[in-house]
């Protein structure tokens, strides 16, 4: 099913311009324009933008995904340089969820001193 900019926007929750963005930055290539020069995404172009976004969102630094972009280009000979570049970013999410638990500790440490503070 075809997608106009705007549709892929809304649907992953990302400005057009961060489109734009990935396209110029090389994490987006090969999407098709129609008779007019406008740009139609695929499913195949929206998942992998979602992809991306869920890669970003999760801390990984734009030199990395464009390391990942172009490893989807090769196919799947590629596949076990991609499995080793995201399991190394989960280990990194792994991390910062831990050190997330650790000051999350600390500020409920924190509103229970100042309940019973308050209380008193």
């Amino acid at each position: 099913m075809p997608y106009t900019p705007g549709e892929v926007a809304g649907r992953i929750g990302v400005s057009i311009d961060t489109i734009r963005y990935y396209e110029r930055i090389g994490l987006m290539s090969g999407v098709q324009r129609d008779s007019v020069g406008r740009r139609v995404f695929s499913d195949h172009d929206l998942s992998r933008l979602g992809l991306l976004r869920c890669l970003r969102d999760s801390g990984m630094p734009i030199a990395r995904l464009r390391k990942f972009a172009e490893l989807l280009e090769g196919g799947d000979e590629n596949a076990g340089l991609r499995a080793a570049l995201l399991e190394e970013h989960d280990r990194e999410i792994d991390e910062k969820v831990a050190q997330l638990r650790l000051e999350q500790k600390r500020v409920r440490e924190k509103i229970a001193w100042y309940r019973s503070v308050a209380e008193h």
